[in-house]
């Protein structure tokens, strides 16, 4: 499969953009993942992570990204004793992670419109 999409892509000035659209789209039906308080939830099977198979898993990046990693950061440093709890009620954190999934997905759509744009230009315009 590899071989066969870098022969796609070519090598001219656009193969960078149309590997980047591709593989995009063949990853286009995995399942994203989503925000949530695990205070309001009661099903552990929840945290469940499929591909890493661990039975309780987080993620996060650089507080500077993202609002969530920020409440992930604070939330962990307030568990391991090295800053005060935030004063935020569960439903309050399960709010916000729904507001920030929102946003993730309509950011989401609109990445899935552009790249099947270009899609069809590349189709178009190549032989």
């Amino acid at each position: 499969l590899q071989k066969s999409l870098s022969e796609t892509f070519g090598a001219d000035k656009y193969s960078r953009a149309r590997k980047e659209v591709l593989t995009y789209m063949f990853s286009r039906p995995m399942q994203m993942a989503l925000y949530f308080c695990t205070g309001v939830l009661n099903d552990e099977t929840l945290f469940h992570h499929y591909a890493l198979n661990v039975p309780f898993y987080t993620h996060f990046t650089s507080p500077i990204r993202r609002y969530a990693d920020i409440v992930v950061h604070r939330l962990l440093s307030a568990s391991l004793g090295a800053r005060s709890p935030i004063k935020m009620e569960k439903e309050a954190i399960q709010k916000q992670a729904e507001h920030c999934n929102d946003r993730k997905m309509a950011s989401k759509r609109v990445q899935e419109l552009s790249a099947d744009l270009f899609f069809s230009v590349f189709v178009r315009v190549r032989p």
